[in-house]
């Protein structure tokens, strides 16, 4: 199953290795493939100070924690995605959070599913009639009956 991950869930891996995000990303024998556009990796960078404060991380520990989860994540140039995919992304997305567009945009140029833990993004674009969001506990679910 094609996964794309929205910054949201990778910053909740990083911050608790231990939570079910952080084991559904690490499960080394899951057949989940997740992707993510390098716009995760730029937020990571910008928030670094801040998730280092929460997590209470030194930064020689930060930095091999975002490297253990980002190493499960492949990474898709966006301009890989077509233009009017991209354009349909960015419909569903302008009024409610454009910088979501390219996740949305990447997740249907796999056919994937879109993990987030954004409440009114998911409200929003399901209200447009776009639903190709998948849970927290229906990937832990489906990690449980594969094991």
């Amino acid at each position: 199953m094609r996964i794309v991950i929205d910054t949201n869930i990778a910053f909740s891996a990083i911050l608790n290795t231990n939570s079910k995000i952080a084991r559904i990303i690490l499960q080394p024998k899951n057949k989940f493939n997740f992707y993510s556009t390098e716009q995760l990796l730029n937020e990571i960078e910008e928030h670094k100070e801040k998730i280092k404060r929460l997590g209470n991380y030194t930064d020689y520990d930060l930095n091999r924690v975002i490297k253990l989860i980002t190493s499960r994540i492949r990474l898709i140039n966006v301009k890989l995605v077509s233009k009017n995919t991209y354009n349909l992304a960015e419909t569903l997305t302008s009024d409610i959070d454009i910088d979501d567009t390219e996740f949305i945009a990447l997740t249907e140029h796999i056919h994937g599913r879109f993990w987030s833990g954004d409440k009114e993004l998911k409200k929003g674009i399901i209200k447009k009639g776009w639903n190709k969001f998948i849970s927290t506990d229906e990937l832990y679910i489906k990690l449980i009956r594969r094991k």
